[in-house]
């Protein structure tokens, strides 16, 4: 759409220094051959661990909740939803399966928007897959009960044309003009965002449409870790940026490169925490314990022991319970709660 006309684009000027995270992320992307190299079923843990992890994170943001114990049963298929929120978690987890399994099958398109929106709301008795039938707005909710209107998207009359513009300026930019992925795919994010082409469930499309084009650019880091995971632990930075870059949208004066750098700094923690990970499994003096260390500092929220076990594959669970000891020792976490609702907590810093 705006961001993706040929005007727009030519107009981007990018200094040398803007360019260093798209060559930092290209020499990822050539790793990642080494890195598939790893045990099969370290991976697969890393694999079942982000599923979870983007599951719970993408709905999160949208202030949809869950146990983590009935998500991960819900991303395992081993139980069907008890509610709304059980409802829209299953829908993602089979949205996210469908690109995971058959990204290079699936071509980016008005269909495809419209089927992963109708998987994603599968289980909840509304009807998915459909353009907004009234005009929307983004609204910011204070703790006080006000209100604040973010930014006014494109009518409910107007989306229809608006989505595909934004798909055809997408593939004319990428397939004919040669232009860079790792500006087309952010830029093509923040349009579909301004768009908001549904009445429910834009952010989450948003965010498995980040995962398909990257993927479909060969950045497949997304398997592993979970990209959701990091949007939610920098969510102001998340709203804040897009807020900023809406403003002028519709008259194509708005500014990109704030959203263009925070979604670089997001695809370059992913691979640097991909790289890490990899890396502490490999044998080594201390490994398994800065493994341990490394998942209780990426949890957003109280944690079991098996938690962490789960995301520490080749660690035992003794161990884990060990360096969680050594934590709380150290005054960084501490355990509160008995029975089945105790948990870990990160203390604050």
């Amino acid at each position: 759409m705006h961001s993706l006309s040929p005007a727009f684009l030519d107009a981007l000027r990018f200094s040398t220094s803007d360019l260093k995270p798209i060559q930092a992320l290209a020499e990822y992307r050539g790793k990642q051959v080494l890195f598939a190299r790893q045990s099969p079923q370290v991976l697969e843990s890393l694999r079942q661990v982000a599923m979870i992890e983007s599951g719970e994170s993408s709905n999160r943001l949208e202030g949809i909740t869950a146990p983590r114990e009935r998500i991960q049963a819900l991303v395992q298929e081993d139980t069907a939803p008890l509610n709304r929120s059980e409802q829209e978690i299953l829908g993602y987890r089979n949205a996210l399966n469908r690109i995971h399994g058959n990204h290079a099958e699936l071509e980016f398109s008005a269909e495809l928007v419209r089927e992963l929106h109708a998987i994603m709301m599968g289980y909840t008795g509304e009807t998915g897959g459909h353009w907004k039938t009234r005009d929307n707005v983004i609204i910011e909710r204070h703790t006080d009960g006000s209100r604040r209107v973010r930014f006014r998207p494109t009518p409910a009359a107007e989306t229809a044309a608006s989505m595909q513009s934004l798909i055809d300026r997408y593939h004319d930019a990428i397939y004919q003009d040669g232009r860079e992925p790792l500006v087309l795919v952010p830029l093509a994010i923040l349009d579909l965002l301004c768009i908001h082409p549904f009445d429910d469930g834009n952010g989450r499309t948003s965010r498995l449409l980040t995962l398909l084009l990257l993927y479909q650019q060969g950045y497949t880091v997304g398997r592993y870790i979970s990209l959701e995971r990091i949007f939610e632990q920098t969510k102001q930075s998340y709203y804040d940026t897009l807020e900023r870059c809406s403003q002028g949208w519709h008259q194509a004066k708005h500014d990109a490169f704030p959203w263009i750098n925070y979604f670089w700094g997001v695809l370059l923690a992913s691979y640097k925490e991909y790289e890490a990970r990899v890396g502490t499994l490999r044998s080594g003096r201390g490994a398994k314990g800065h493994q341990v260390r490394q998942a209780v500092e990426r949890k957003l929220l109280p944690f079991r022991a098996s938690d962490i076990a789960a995301e520490c594959p080749g660690v035992s669970h003794e161990w884990v319970r060990r360096v969680l000891r050594e934590m709380r020792n150290e005054g960084l976490i501490e355990f509160r709660g008995k029975g089945p609702g105790a948990r870990w907590h990160k203390k604050s810093k």
